[in-house]
C-alpha cells in the first residue's frame, strides 16, 4: 500500500488516543475513570471516522499505516528540542 493520507482530524484523534493510553500506563494515573472514558470517546472517534469508508481506508493497511504515521511523529517530535 502506497502513503496514504489521513485527514487531519483522525490522525490528531490517534495521536490523542495514544496519549491517554500512556497516562492510564503511568505507574499511578489520576483519574483513570475519566482517562477511561475519553478513551472510549477517542476510540468511537478513530474507528467510526468517515475515512474508513473511503476506497483509500477501506484497507486493513490503512489502519496500521495510520499508527504507524502517528508513532512516527511522536518520535520525530520528541527528538526534537
Amino acid at each position: 500500500m502506497g502513503p496514504a493520507t489521513f485527514p487531519h482530524d483522525l490522525v490528531q484523534a490517534q495521536r490523542d488516543w495514544f496519549a491517554v493510553c500512556e497516562a492510564l500506563a503511568a505507574p499511578r494515573p489520576h483519574a483513570t475513570a475519566a482517562l477511561r472514558r475519553r478513551l472510549m470517546r477517542l476510540s468511537a472517534r478513530v474507528w467510526g471516522h468517515p475515512f474508513w469508508s473511503s476506497g483509500r481506508g477501506r484497507s486493513p493497511a490503512a489502519r496500521v499505516e495510520l499508527r504507524r504515521l502517528v508513532r512516527s511523529q511522536q518520535r520525530e517530535g520528541a527528538g526534537t528540542p
